[in-house]
């Protein structure tokens, strides 16, 4: 493993230069043509077999081993986000609206370095090794479900991720046995009123006041229906009604999300928000549509493998166990098939002002982290094909 790690260190100037040159050319998910070429190029000209078109717009790479060892399969996510870069700096993104403000970049870099080092290196790995570049793991339904039916587990035994992740201090990691990030999913409320001119109120049925009352009524179900103790979050994300200063608008929309990890309470706070919507809308005489979109179940980790992650983590990266996270992540489905554990490494690093969270415009992460993942990832490689 030392080599591999030494190779890496020298590989780390690449991976940034990777990572600054796709940070200024970010593609939303399902639309990541131009990166799944460039990850593809890549791979092929280390001798890698490659699949592309995966599911999708995903590459699948085999670097063959020995054939003794287990087949280990490491992923990265390729896709950006619908958010305008704010930084100043170099790498800043050049195409208007799209940036990676979650640091899938990086990801996507680690892993190419990863793959260089091991494809370059003159011993071969004591199983295959499959590295999974993923498309639109921010939009559901994911990319992970369609790949994983186009073969991209195919004869893998386990599976590691890695998320960079600057709510933590660069310098370190952190993973958690079993369920460590939530489910998460999406609704879609639109209430209908009666529109009308906005100096006579009452000959409307104001859907802006009524949908505003929705928003509030429906906090009072993480306050006041679940168990104080249960993690879970309500929260509207987006609201849109009207265009006139002067119309009291017809309808009003509301978009938002529902983390859980507990399969009963997803359910129940389905059913409550209905049941707030139907009523909130009767109490004023609106019509409503009300639509509950399940999205990426838990990630949960197999405890062998975060057991792993803590004795081979700790080699080369000081690890502790990871509090539970609200965000969601299609990294789940690739765990319901096979033994594997995600984890995170810090990428957080105030005193060069990076503090800004994930989906931030002004997003950003230290990119010595990246070195820290990728000797991660080499770590529990060499440890799960060599124990």
């Amino acid at each position: 493993m030392e080599s591999l790690l030494q190779a890496i260190d020298l590989q780390v100037p690449q991976m940034v230069s990777w990572r600054r040159y796709l940070h200024q050319h970010p593609e939303l998910s399902y639309y990541e043509y131009e990166t799944a070429a460039f990850v593809a190029k890549h791979l092929q000209q280390w001798g890698l077999e490659v699949r592309t078109q995966v599911g999708g717009n995903g590459i699948v790479a085999r670097l063959k081993g020995k054939g003794n060892g287990p087949t280990v399969a490491l992923r990265a996510d390729m896709d950006a986000l619908p958010i305008q870069d704010e930084k100043t700096c170099e790498y800043a993104s050049t195409i208007k609206g799209i940036m990676h403000a979650c640091g899938h970049d990086a990801h996507t870099a680690t892993l190419l370095g990863v793959a260089k080092v091991m494809a370059e290196h003159t011993e071969q790995p004591e199983g295959d090794v499959v590295f999974i570049f993923q498309h639109a793991e921010e939009q559901s339904p994911g990319g992970a479900v369609s790949m994983i039916q186009d073969g991209a587990l195919d004869g893998v035994d386990y599976v590691y991720g890695i998320h960079l992740w600057t709510p933590f201090p660069v310098g370190s990691a952190y993973s958690k046995p079993g369920a460590m990030m939530a489910a998460a999913d999406e609704f879609i409320i639109v209430v209908k009123g009666k529109g009308g001119h906005g100096g006579l109120p009452h000959q409307t049925i104001d859907s802006v006041v009524i949908a505003s009352q929705i928003v509030i009524n429906l906090q009072t179900i993480v306050s006041r229906s679940v168990d104080p103790v249960e993690p879970c979050v309500v929260s509207v994300g987006s609201f849109h009604s009207g265009n006139s200063f002067n119309v009291i608008a017809e309808t009003a929309a509301l978009n938002g999300t529902v983390r859980t990890y507990d399969a009963a309470l997803r359910l129940k706070v389905e059913h409550l928000m209905e049941n707030i919507v139907r009523q909130t809308c009767e109490m004023y005489g609106a019509d409503y549509t009300f639509e509950y979109k399940r999205g990426y179940p838990p990630v949960v980790n197999n405890e062998s493998e975060f057991d792993r992650f803590l004795h081979a983590g700790s080699k080369v990266v000081p690890v502790q166990q990871a509090p539970l996270i609200m965000a969601g992540e299609d990294f789940a489905y690739y765990l319901h098939d096979r033994k594997g554990c995600f984890m995170f490494v810090g990428a957080g690093n105030a005193e060069q002002g990076i503090i800004y969270p994930h989906h931030h415009p002004k997003f950003d992460i230290d990119e010595t982290s990246m070195r820290d993942a990728a000797r991660l990832f080499i770590a529990m490689v060499t440890d799960c094909q060599n124990s």
